[in-house]
């Protein structure tokens, strides 16, 4: 019996209408289009409005336009796992509603939260549960509305996070195609540079915690950025050194959406050129658990059975990694 891998054999995606582009976050905080651009690559970022509207909303959106175009029963996905660091709500899990909505009720849903690195995280355990042969569609969603924790009077972080969702479906495949390496870290030493003080266990919400705005992410810039640049090109060239591979052996690189300079410096240390890196941190900016999967949607009309990807983010925390992955199905 030939070996059972794990293949990505659908996507799907949403992102809210509202377009907040540079200009007006022009009339919000100090700042102008070049000098955003200059440094992040993002020209225009969706914010979900609406009130009552979180997380899930997007999760479902993105799973049902990926159920609509596979044909699809929900009624067959044995598991939801929805990657965020903005769930509807402590406690219950946003990915058992999205189930429910969708209609997966035979699914075992649970939330998966490893900052920027959740949907890569999200993958491994994904391909995990197919390679066992247990489960035969697992149902992966990206998901984040950083609107809802994201001060829109500090520079820092404003300018650079936007909504988002988008979901893959992982099913066995016995020709090799799919996951095929990973390589993911986490260094505890992050906790203080990428953070949310408030509403957690540590620091319950009160009058005090809202006062002080400290229930909005908090980053130091610098120090997230160096981290980040080193440790995504680090873990991306790992997967080509310990796989034999030769960066005319990919295809495309899959990297996080967190700032165009870090995109292009893992880029030039696997030796891959601009025409095969997936970008749309222009349209979309960080999104967070969403980036890797609204990715492949937007470039899946250009993904071919065979093509070799290598998905690399960084997150807070610190959470890192790699995942070398063969493309199953031409669109």
């Amino acid at each position: 019996m030939s070996k059972i891998t794990a293949a990505i054999t659908a996507v799907g995606k949403y992102v809210p209408d509202y377009i907040l582009t540079n200009k007006e976050l022009e009339t919000l905080v100090d700042t102008n289009d070049e000098w955003i651009t200059s440094r992040t690559g993002i020209k225009e970022r969706r914010i979900l409005k609406g009130e009552g509207l979180g997380t899930s909303y997007m999760a479902i959106k993105a799973a049902q336009e990926l159920l609509e175009k596979s044909k699809i029963d929900p009624k067959e996905i044995d598991l939801v796992i929805v990657a965020t660091a903005t769930p509807d709500l402590l406690v219950a899990s946003t990915a058992v509603y999205t189930a429910t909505e969708i209609g997966a009720t035979n699914a075992f849903a649970y939330d998966l939260q490893a900052a920027c690195s959740s949907f890569l995280y999200g993958m491994s355990a994904a391909a995990s549960y197919i390679e066992s042969g247990r489960y035969k569609k697992i149902l992966l969603i990206g998901a984040d509305k950083m609107s809802s924790i994201i001060d829109y009077t500090d520079r820092a972080t404003c300018i650079i996070f936007g909504d988002g969702a988008g979901a893959v479906l992982f099913e066995p495949s016995t020709n090799g195609f799919g996951l095929k390496d990973e390589y993911l870290r986490s260094d505890g030493i992050g906790r203080e540079f990428l953070k949310m003080d408030a509403g957690g266990s540590i620091l319950p919400a009160s009058s005090e915690t809202v006062k002080n705005k400290q229930h909005f992410v908090y980053q130091e810039g610098k120090t997230v950025f160096k981290f980040a640049v080193s440790n995504m090109a680090d873990v991306s060239e790992k997967m080509l050194v310990r796989n034999n591979l030769k960066n005319d052996d990919i295809q495309w690189l899959v990297p996080h959406q967190a700032n165009n300079r870090i995109i292009e410096a893992t880029a030039n240390r696997v030796g891959v050129d601009a025409a095969r890196v997936m970008v749309n941190i222009h349209k979309y900016g960080n999104t967070t658990s969403a980036t890797l999967p609204l990715l492949l949607a937007d470039y899946e009309d250009q993904l071919k059975e065979g093509d070799n990807l290598i998905f690399a983010a960084f997150g807070g925390g610190f959470t890192w990694g790699a995942i070398y992955l063969t493309w199953a199905y031409n669109s």
